[in-house]
């Protein structure tokens, strides 16, 4: 039967659709009353294929980033020029777009288990639990999942695995792009951390200018291309690469500073 059609991880698709039609049209508000998203890049989004893309991108809020991509892909898809105006785009959302998030996140409460079916590919962290260091090894399980939505359709990465900003990109990330070669779409955010709590489910700020730049398809030799390179090819990409930290401003370089640890220990495949 049509209405009960599911996608490769067993979610209905029809009561996904419903999902992100009210998450969008609750959300809405957040990029376009209260405040305002500004959008560069939506003409490369419609020139994307239908599966295979692998966005990258920097990670300010646990949700409201990930909300925020919902409506920018939607919207230029539906023929928007940089803009999410109009919501009428969220009424026949694309429902094979994914993000990668970790699994105590999307376990946490009512909300995250619904935003999880929404299109959540729950990880198992390994450098980090309940908020302790921890070291342990990667769930086959977790690869093979993001693999799965990345050949069903588009997946959101934040490679860093944090919102503390210019953290080291974790290995895994390049190890995934290798595997399964998928176009890999750099995404740049700001504006998010300052107009919303963590969490990014609460307000913090209001009228303040949140920003969105999707960039060109990175050019990457899977067969041939290290790992360290391809690493630091998304630091660049994503602006998160250490040489970043010269042009900010004193005040975002001592905050930045407060939240950098004494020590960055060396992680395994995700590090």
């Amino acid at each position: 039967m049509p209405l009960l059609k599911r996608n490769p991880f067993g979610h209905i698709l029809f009561l996904k659709k419903w999902l992100i039609r009210v998450l969008g049209i609750v959300s809405h508000g957040r990029y376009r009353q209260f405040n305002e998203l500004q959008i560069e890049g939506s003409e490369i989004l419609r020139n994307l294929p239908e599966t295979s893309v692998l966005f990258v991108s920097n990670h300010q809020t646990y949700f409201a980033d990930v909300a925020a991509m919902f409506h920018v892909f939607n919207a230029a898809l539906s023929g928007r020029q940089d803009n999410i105006k109009n919501l009428g785009y969220i009424w026949n959302p694309k429902l094979n777009v994914y993000y990668v998030a970790a699994g105590e996140t999307m376990r946490s409460g009512l909300l995250p288990k619904i935003f999880a079916y929404a299109g959540s590919v729950s990880i198992d962290r390994t450098w980090r639990n309940a908020g302790k260091n921890v070291n342990r090894q990667v769930k086959n399980s977790d690869i093979s999942n993001i693999g799965k939505a990345i050949k069903d359709g588009w997946v959101i990465t934040f490679p860093q695995g944090t919102t503390t900003p210019f953290k080291p990109i974790r290995r895994g990330t390049a190890h995934i792009i290798k595997t399964y070669k998928p176009v890999v779409v750099p995404i740049v955010i700001d504006g998010f951390r300052r107009s919303f709590d963590k969490k990014g489910l609460s307000i913090k700020k209001r009228n303040v200018l949140q920003s969105m730049v999707i960039k060109e398809p990175l050019d990457i030799d899977y067969e041939n291309e290290p790992i360290a390179d391809i690493v630091t090819k998304i630091e660049y990409a994503i602006e998160q690469h250490p040489s970043f930290l010269k042009v900010l401003s004193k005040k975002d370089a001592e905050e930045y500073m407060k939240q950098e640890e004494v020590l960055n220990k060396k992680r395994e495949f995700w590090s």
